[in-house]
């Protein structure tokens, strides 16, 4: 349904330009002239709305889903995202899981649609992070502003929403960096290996993320910014992305692989989903040891 045709060839070997420095966007820098048409997304018995704006008219690139570097695809509506709330949705049925007061983090979050589930099911502290903040300004806020109740939305400021009690801030930011700026995450840049503090407040509850390891390179800083920003010990990681991303190498096998030989984490199947071809998509909660 939404392929990722950018994978189908080689991994570019071209050097990366430096990434953007990591910055907040208030929803006040939404730019309310440009052509946004809202869509409904039938998740069963949810449905949510998402946003359609042009890469061209927001990034000035064609209509690509990734230029390694520059832009992440964050402006396409990946199908991981649409089975990682669909997993979300029977683990809370389930009593699996639980989004009310907790603190959650949705990395590559893109639409958000992950991170606006989390919001209505009522968690106390809901922060997005995508690599461009042009797709914060452009799309994630709007979804946001779209899909939760008026009192949930999130304020102009990065003031708390004292109304509902609920923060909702967005960042934009390399996930080598982003640690630095995101508010539950408390770093001493003198011990590169430290992890949240033991504080009630330090880190998040839990971590979303929808087809972000694609690429085998970006596999460590990821999995270190999970560390970094993960709540010990109960925090909890949902990861949905394909077993394997042909042409980059990255997939779930991959991905896992490695978190099991760092040994300080715990992975468990939630979902599988085939669609016909030859690639099962998969949705992973990871769990502090």
């Amino acid at each position: 349904m939404f392929g990722l045709s950018f994978l189908d060839s080689k991994e570019d070997e071209t050097p990366l330009p430096p990434p953007p420095p990591s910055l907040e966007v208030l929803p006040s820098e939404v730019s309310p002239s440009l052509n946004f048409t809202l869509e409904p997304v039938n998740l069963g018995e949810l449905t949510l709305l998402k946003g359609r704006v042009s890469t061209k008219e927001v990034l000035g690139l064609p209509n690509s889903d990734l230029v390694p570097g520059v832009y992440e695809g964050g402006l396409k509506l990946w199908e991981g995202s649409i089975d990682l709330v669909k997993a979300l949705c029977l683990d809370v049925q389930n009593g699996n899981i639980s989004f009310s007061g907790k603190r959650v983090l949705e990395l590559g979050c893109g639409h958000g649609l992950p991170g606006i589930f989390a919001c209505l099911e009522g968690a106390a502290v809901i922060h997005f992070q995508e690599f461009n903040a042009e797709v914060l300004r452009y799309l994630t806020i709007p979804n946001v502003i779209a899909n939760v109740p008026k009192k949930l939305q999130p304020a102009a400021t990065i003031e708390t929403n004292c109304q509902s009690g609920a923060e909702v801030r967005f960042f934009a930011g390399d996930w080598s960096q982003i640690h630095q700026l995101l508010p539950c995450v408390k770093y001493d840049e003198k011990d590169l290996n430290c992890h949240p503090g033991d504080g009630p407040t330090s880190g998040y509850d839990i971590i979303l993320m929808a087809e972000t390891i694609y690429s085998v390179s970006a596999h460590q800083s990821l999995y270190g910014l999970i560390k970094k920003s993960i709540s010990r010990p109960h925090g909890v990681v949902y990861l949905a992305a394909k077993k394997h991303y042909f042409g980059v190498g990255g997939g779930t096998r991959r991905f896992l692989s490695m978190v099991e030989n760092d040994g300080s984490m715990d992975a468990c199947l939630v979902a599988e989903v085939a669609d016909g071809s030859s690639n099962v998509r998969e949705v992973w909660k990871l769990s502090v040891k």
